[in-house]
């Protein structure tokens, strides 16, 4: 669009523009120069010989000409250069829209609208759009370019180009950013009288104008047209009278000769019954097969992206251009599956990060996530959800598609579509084409986001598989810890006195390689090699002498234990079976009051099923252990015991027993605790 008529539009819009600041505007323009001298020089303007400068050509024709020269000429000059323009009489196309500027901007004055400058243009504009067609698609719209402008026409352009010349012109003039309800105007021109009694009155004002520039005052629509805009039937007859002078005066001025004009024969545009039999289901077959070649594409043009963010890039941009949106961006659903989030992606786009929408919520996105359906929002002064407002908020456009991304019967997110509100009815019926390009870029989601999910998995397993093995280690390396603290107080303390240390050091020597083990442990992720069986009487006694040497068991509880007069060998190291014990026992040292007692028994072989297990049993009299907790007792849980616990010792118990083909047993009363412990007798050589 012209600049100058961009700032004319503006300035009109914002305060009342004068001589000086239309003299301003016309200079920056030579174009417009040129037009303003050869009117305010013409006959109809000037009688003397010398010929009149511009300062002294705007004076003579004055603000309101002016006006109308710099909207008419703008708009002629930028029209008119169509293509197919120069081979199509354009004079029944210029006189109609002439008469409906003039009309409107009669109706503005009449009914006090404060922009008229805008209703002229809006009238000059309004039929645009069958330009934009003509040059579009010359071979298809050739011939009704030259048809009435009525209804049948605009079911003829649906039909044959899939869009009206009233949505082409409101695309058009939308695309020139202006503050106004102008495009509204042009894409509401041919609506019904009902259905715009609340509108915005430029609307109702090009409606009005229209129709009376192509009937006269008595016809029934017209007359409705001029109730909704206030009008009454004298008013009216006085504006359809005083139009036509004007109207030639504008051609006049802009050098279209509408000599014979009136004469032409307006001719019908072309039924849509008379297509011949079959040619419709051909049409339709053609457009199905055209729209699944493009999705296929589509689909292939998706397929060899490399990486999420790639993809999700190549499909909004896709759909930008296979649909005409403005804008686009993509919702998809998190790893929970009960809510959208916003990937951001394209510029201005990071805060869509922090967006979500919950699938709980209701309102038309979710919905359309939900039911796998596409779903369409205009923003027509009906309430709309505060997710919707801020998504046509984020994309700039006053009307969304929301295409489901739906593969194998499940919803991967949404693919959001800014648009115009007249480009909704068209997209309605492109449904199809959308379903099925929401199909193909879901598939190619689906397997980004699998190889993303098998990658994460393999990640996230072996992450767990170190944190679990680091909390078992940390649980594990406390008790050697333990041992190895008290021991050196013994050591200080025999020292002191000097005693014989050997057997001590001996014993911190143990511990000291039982910590590197575990810790070996961790870098293999899996157990240090160790000795597979053990003399389950000397472990106990090992452990035994290990709490009752150190300052870890109170004074005031008794340790006794039952061992067997022969060797009891089981089939587990007796590193396993001395960190199995001294769980236990540490556990029941933590349990009992004071004047509690611990026994450790060794019960011998026992036949289970047909199997042979040594029998060690840890019993305390403490209080017992509440049935909530015996219930999960062997699962890791939250310690309650304070900071420096795990809440891992019987699970690892546990775990080290099953590893071991062994069972362990817990019965628990108010009166104590009973440990069971069945681990294999160790078998012999060749077994």
């Amino acid at each position: 669009m012209p600049q100058i008529l961009l700032k004319l539009i503006e300035q009109c819009q914002t305060e009342e523009v004068g001589m000086n600041a239309l003299a301003e505007l016309v200079a920056k323009d030579p174009g417009m120069t040129g037009k303003i001298l050869s009117v305010a020089n013409s006959s109809a303007y000037h009688r003397g010989n010398r010929k009149l400068g511009l300062e002294h050509s705007l004076m003579t024709l004055g603000v309101g000409i002016i006006k109308t020269l710099v909207i008419s000429e703008s708009v002629f000059q930028v029209f008119n250069n169509f293509s197919h323009a120069n081979s199509t009489d354009l004079r029944a196309f210029w006189k109609h829209s002439l008469s409906s500027a003039v009309l409107a901007r009669e109706i503005a004055g009449l009914i006090s609208y404060p922009h008229v400058e805008e209703a002229y243009l809006a009238g000059l504009l309004h039929d645009v759009g069958r330009l934009a067609l003509l040059a579009t698609a010359p071979r298809e719209y050739g011939t009704n370019f030259l048809a009435r402008d009525d209804e049948i026409l605009c079911e003829i352009e649906e039909r044959t180009l899939k869009i009206t010349h009233q949505e082409a012109g409101a695309w058009l003039v939308e695309r020139w950013n202006l503050d106004s309800f102008l495009s509204d105007s042009v894409l509401y021109h041919h609506e019904s009288v009902t259905r715009l009694g609340n509108t915005h009155p430029l609307i109702r004002i090009v409606l009005l104008a229209h129709l009376l520039s192509d009937n006269d005052t008595e016809d029934p629509t017209v007359k409705a047209a001029a109730a909704l805009c206030g009008i009454d039937d004298e008013d009216l007859t006085k504006i359809a009278a005083g139009a036509s002078a004007q109207v030639k005066q504008a051609a006049d001025y802009l050098g279209i000769d509408l000599t014979g004009v009136d004469e032409l024969d307006i001719p019908t545009a072309v039924d849509p019954a008379a297509e011949p039999a079959g040619q419709s289901a051909q049409r339709k077959l053609s457009d199905e097969v055209l729209h699944l070649v493009l999705s296929s594409e589509a689909g292939r043009a998706l397929a060899p992206q490399q990486g999420e963010a790639t993809l999700l890039e190549a499909m909004s941009r896709s759909a930008r251009i296979l649909f005409d949106f403005e804008d686009a961006l993509i919702l998809l659903t998190n790893g929970t599956g009960n809510a959208l989030v916003g990937v951001p992606i394209g510029e201005n786009k990071q805060r869509l990060k922090e967006f979500t929408v919950a699938l709980t919520s209701g309102g038309i996105v979710a919905e359309a996530a939900l039911q796998r359906r596409t779903a369409f929002i205009v923003d027509d002064g009906n309430p709309l959800g505060v997710t919707e407002e801020q998504l046509l908020h984020i994309l700039k456009c006053d009307a969304l598609v929301c295409l489901p991304l739906a593969a194998h019967g499940r919803c991967l997110g949404l693919l959001i579509g800014g648009i115009a509100a007249w480009q909704t009815e068209g997209l309605r019926k492109r449904e199809r084409f959308l379903r099925s390009f929401g199909e193909q870029a879901a598939m190619a989601l689906e397997t980004a986001l699998g190889e993303r999910s098998e990658a994460s998995r393999r990640v996230a397993a072996v992450v767990e598989d170190y944190r679990e093995a680091s909390r078992k280690i940390a649980h594990e390396i406390n008790n050697p810890l333990s041992i190895i603290k008290n021991y050196l107080s013994v050591l200080d303390t025999k020292l002191e006195r000097r005693e014989p240390v050997s057997g001590e050091i001996s014993i911190l020597n143990e511990e000291i390689d039982r910590v590197g083990a575990i810790i070996q442990g961790l870098s293999n992720l899996k157990p240090a090699v160790r000795e597979n069986c053990a003399e389950a009487n000397r472990v106990i006694r090992e452990v035994v002498r290990l709490f009752r040497d150190t300052e870890f068991v109170p004074d005031t509880v008794k340790i006794t234990v039952h061992t067997q007069d022969l060797p009891t060998e089981v089939e587990t190291s007796p590193d396993t079976l001395k960190q199995i014990l001294v769980n236990l026992v540490k556990n029941a040292v933590e349990a009992v009051r004071a004047g509690g007692e611990i026994q450790i028994v060794n019960n011998g072989h026992v036949n289970k099923d047909g199997a042979l297990f040594v029998e060690i049993c840890v019993i305390d009299n403490g209080p017992g252990i509440p049935a909530e907790i015996l219930s999960n007792l062997f699962q890791p849980v939250r310690t309650t015991k304070g900071e420096g616990h795990q809440g891992l010792g019987l699970s690892i118990v546990h775990g080290l027993i099953k590893k071991h083909q062994g069972l362990i047993t817990c019965r628990s009363n108010a009166r104590g605790t009973h440990f069971e412990i069945l681990l294999p007798i160790r078998k012999p050589a060749g077994h």
